[in-house]
């Protein structure tokens, strides 16, 4: 029963999360502010796992869920449930596409799907700048915000935009950076 609930549930995150990987946040967060084994933290812990990882972030975040509720058979199924709707979708867009490439309403339809992707992705980047620099449990007023991980943002934003090397150089020196500060 476990894993029928959770294939559906990545189902539907999959029908709706349009946009990629981190389109399935907004959905994650709902899920875990509607349940008692997922929580916000942990979801932003397994964003910095899925994000270092190979692989689809969408997939990997799914999969990295499944094996907090299912262990291993959750772990495949969260992943399958979430990618089964793109291949489906794929499938019958191939199909059809050829016939309605031409049609304005098709071209409307992908139109509004690209703001609604936008929003989705905007959302969710906000979601993770949150997660990772605001304290909601924070007994005391100053201590709502992260100091340590804000001025860690803030220097990597800074360096990202500026000097824009590879993307695992970030990650690793942010790594060593959090191990240092014993974040």
């Amino acid at each position: 029963m476990k894993l029928i609930f959770l294939f559906a549930t990545f189902f539907r995150i999959g029908l709706f999360a349009i946009g990629g990987g981190l389109a399935t946040l907004p959905f994650l967060f709902d899920l875990a502010d509607n349940s008692d084994w997922l929580t916000r933290e942990m979801i932003g812990n397994m964003l910095a796992v899925a994000q270092s990882s190979p692989g689809a972030i969408g997939a990997n975040l799914s999969a990295y869920t499944g094996l907090q509720y299912a262990y291993i058979s959750g772990a495949y199924v969260a992943a399958a449930g979430l990618i089964a709707p793109s291949i489906i979708i794929i499938i019958i867009v191939a199909k059809t596409l050829k016939a309605f490439k031409e049609s304005e309403v098709i071209k409307s339809l992908f139109a509004g799907f690209r703001p609604a992707a936008a929003a989705l992705l905007s959302a969710a980047g906000f979601g993770a700048i949150a997660l990772s620099l605001w304290n909601a449990a924070a007994p005391v007023w100053y201590d709502f915000l992260r100091w340590k991980e804000t001025l860690i943002f803030l220097i990597f934003f800074f360096l990202i935009y500026k000097f824009k090397k590879h993307p695992i150089i970030y990650i690793l020196a942010a790594g060593i950076v959090g191990v240092f500060l014993k974040l």
